[in-house]
């Protein structure tokens, strides 16, 4: 008698789809869960850095806001709009007595 040769792939393969549907068919989910895993992974660290991008940028805009607020408070100051007013256009104070008040009816 003549033994019976039998390609090993073949004989893995039926076996699988007879007897091992439910292991196979985990087998692929776990294969399908790991790669979403990983995608997950890869898009969290990418949000990660870009939310830092944005903080440090945010950061910055406060910083350069700040500033601009010290400045518009230096530029405002009455004694800068006063000595302005002295230097530049001549101006003085006018006393009390010679206030001329002006009243226009419309």
């Amino acid at each position: 008698m003549i033994p019976e040769r039998h390609s090993l792939g073949k004989v893995i393969g039926r076996d699988l789809f007879r007897y091992g549907i439910i292991p196979l068919i985990l087998m692929a989910a776990i294969i399908i869960s790991a790669v979403f895993v990983v995608t997950t992974a890869h898009e969290t660290r990418l949000l990660t850095a870009e939310k830092d991008r944005l903080y440090e940028e945010k950061d910055a805009l406060d910083i350069e806001w700040r500033n601009l607020i010290l400045e518009e408070n230096a530029l405002a100051s009455h004694s800068r709009v006063e000595r302005l007013s002295v230097d530049k256009l001549q101006m003085v104070h006018v006393e009390p007595a010679k206030e001329n008040i002006i009243v226009s009816k419309q």
